[in-house]
């Protein structure tokens, strides 16, 4: 599965330094806007502990993480969805993700000028949210107008359907509210929700960035940032991205560590960011495990055998048999397959299995 998540905010916020931690490719990060004109696209890893453990017992040729694309796209400015500033570009660009990593500078610093001039995460947040309802109210209202007379005056069940759905989109919009905190009644209601495809309906994860002093317990601005999306459908995260782009510079993982425990965290920004991101799409991990590879597999919370047969390859899902299902934890605690076979802790599943998070599957298929 191609997962693309694409880091947005206003200029000069701290996309590209988050970014720069993020991945190996080298955005400029540089202190006027738009120093980022094209998209850069980074694949990173998401850090995966279970990986490593289950190499220590099978030795395999190689270990694969799954990995999510991240983009960082151009500043944006009052006035995007008319095109100004790189307003086209941008809202072309994150149309493509499937995720938002929103970035709100949360720190003081009279070094690095501020577009709009205080810092101010609320306002800044505001300012993007009202760019992506209007492009997302431009959407509504042609919609609107190809469906209202057949769901008023015909018997299209479909168009009175698809009616009601965009007019509840389009009150949320009017009211200075995004897509995503409208809720539905009904599946079908939600399907044609879907299908519109709005930008204010994408996941968002509102990304806090702070001074070093703040990186474990946040501050003042960051209070105001959750105060702010407390009744959104999102989530938040506290980084220090310059403190993070120092972590990136050292050259061990027991150096890393070392650095972190001094200013109190546990993990890095990076990780919890990737793994936040990760949770936000509402996906998990199923793991091969072999002599040739440990190698983990993207897939959507609920899916069934088959579906994830089909990640693999779809001449998996096609010829479907079964799956042989060993729990994380049982293999870990028996140390190998062979083991988990004997105490009998190998599962035989079929179609309707749901896969859970950890699932160490080997699928049987014929095609």
């Amino acid at each position: 599965m191609a997962l693309q998540c694409g880091i947005v905010g206003l200029p000069n916020v701290g996309k590209s330094t988050l970014f720069n931690c993020l991945s190996n490719a080298k955005a400029q990060a540089a202190n006027f806007p738009f120093c980022t004109i094209e998209p850069n696209v980074g694949v990173i890893t998401v850090p995966d502990d279970r990986l490593n453990k289950l190499a220590e017992l099978i030795h395999p040729q190689r270990i694969l993480p799954t990995t999510v694309e991240i983009v960082d796209i151009a500043g944006l400015v009052k006035g995007a969805s008319k095109g100004e500033g790189l307003g086209n570009k941008f809202l072309a660009n994150i149309r493509e993700t499937d995720a938002i990593l929103h970035v709100l500078r949360c720190f003081d610093d009279e070094n690095v000028t501020h577009v709009d001039g205080l810092v101010d995460p609320v306002r800044d947040k505001e300012i993007i949210d009202a760019e992506l309802q209007l492009k997302d109210l431009e959407t509504i209202e042609a919609r609107i107008n190809r469906v209202e007379k057949q769901a008023k005056t015909g018997g299209d069940k479909d168009a009175k359907l698809a009616f009601e759905v965009y007019s509840k989109i389009r009150a949320a919009l009017l009211r200075g509210e995004s897509a995503r905190t409208v809720t539905f009644d009904t599946k079908d209601e939600t399907k044609a929700a879907q299908g519109l495809f709005l930008l204010t309906s994408k996941p968002v994860l509102y990304v806090c960035n702070v001074d070093e002093a703040s990186a474990v317990s946040g501050n003042r601005y960051v209070e105001a940032v959750r105060e702010a999306v407390k009744n959104e459908n999102a989530q938040i995260l506290v980084v220090a991205a310059k403190i993070e782009s120092e972590i990136a510079e050292f050259e061990t993982y027991e150096e890393r560590q070392m650095f972190l425990n001094e200013i109190g965290l546990e993990e890095s920004g990076v990780n919890r960011l990737i793994k936040s991101a990760y949770r936000l799409l509402d996906l998990q991990t199923f793991i091969t495990a072999g002599v040739q590879e440990v190698r983990a597999w993207t897939f959507q919370k609920g899916w069934k055998a088959p579906q994830c047969a089909g990640v693999i390859h779809t001449d998996f899902e096609k010829g479907f048999i079964r799956a042989e299902v060993i729990k994380y934890d049982d293999y870990i605690t028996y140390g190998s397959e062979s083991a988990v076979k004997e105490a009998g802790k190998m599962n035989v599943e079929g179609k309707e299995y749901v896969v859970q998070d950890g699932d160490i599957i080997h699928f049987r298929f014929n095609v």
